[in-house]
């Protein structure tokens, strides 16, 4: 059964694996995680130390980029050290535009895809991305003299809420309102299976936030993100 105890968007990736995406997790009821093959994201059900120590033994030696992602402060067990940590904000669609018109097909991306798509994700870093990440969700794309030039798709599918992701462009192809296009696309597809799309952005990046403001999202809350691995 879904835990209701935690409210959904306080922990989206709680949310996820408790909810539509128990398939990918592991785990168990105080702290699980995305098969790492699939996404690195891990979340705790709260910051109890009996919590923190369970996410700590989902954590391997030597592994790294293993991304927290949530509403309330992160708390580390001593066993576990931040890399990274940084403030974004969580945005949910409240006034959905008309989609854009794209200046190329827009097509559903398949695993003939993923090469590309990799490799497109590795130069314009929208956010971790590996070859099974497409499992998580449907990608859309569009290509331009059989270039993949931007794409986007979902990622976090909670109870009544799914994440829009993965959002980029190739530079060579910046300025064509590609990744509006897309991103327009993508919401709509969230809105036709029932669901509130949203979507997450650093604080501090501006011009992405005032973009997806066009686009008819308004920030929910800010959210903390930290990069952890084993302390030591």
């Amino acid at each position: 059964m879904p835990d209701t105890s935690v409210p959904l968007l306080d922990r989206v990736v709680w949310s996820a694996l408790t909810t539509r995406q128990r398939k990918f997790v592991m785990g168990g009821p105080l702290a699980c995680r995305f098969d790492p093959a699939v996404s690195p994201f891990a979340s705790t059900k709260d910051n109890s130390g009996e919590a923190l120590d369970a996410l700590a033994q989902l954590i391997a030696p030597g592994e790294d980029h293993v991304y927290l992602l949530q509403a309330d402060e992160i708390e580390l067990p001593d066993t576990l050290a931040a890399e990274t940590t940084a403030t974004g904000v969580l945005m949910t669609e409240t006034g959905p535009i008309a989609d854009k018109t794209a200046p190329a097909e827009i097509a559903r991306l398949t695993s003939a895809d993923i090469p590309e798509m990799v490799a497109l994700a590795t130069l314009t870093k929208p956010g971790p991305f590996t070859s099974r990440t497409p499992e998580l969700g449907p990608f859309w794309g569009v290509k331009v003299d059989g270039r993949l030039a931007a794409m986007a798709g979902t990622r976090l599918n909670l109870t009544g809420y799914t994440e829009l992701s993965g959002i980029c462009c190739h530079p060579d192809f910046r300025g064509q309102g590609l990744a509006s296009v897309l991103s327009c696309h993508v919401a709509s597809h969230i809105r036709s299976q029932g669901d509130t799309p949203f979507l997450h952005a650093y604080a501090d990046n501006h011009g992405a936030i005032a973009l997806y403001r066009k686009l008819g999202f308004d920030i929910w809350r800010e959210v903390n993100v930290a990069v952890v691995k084993r302390a030591g």
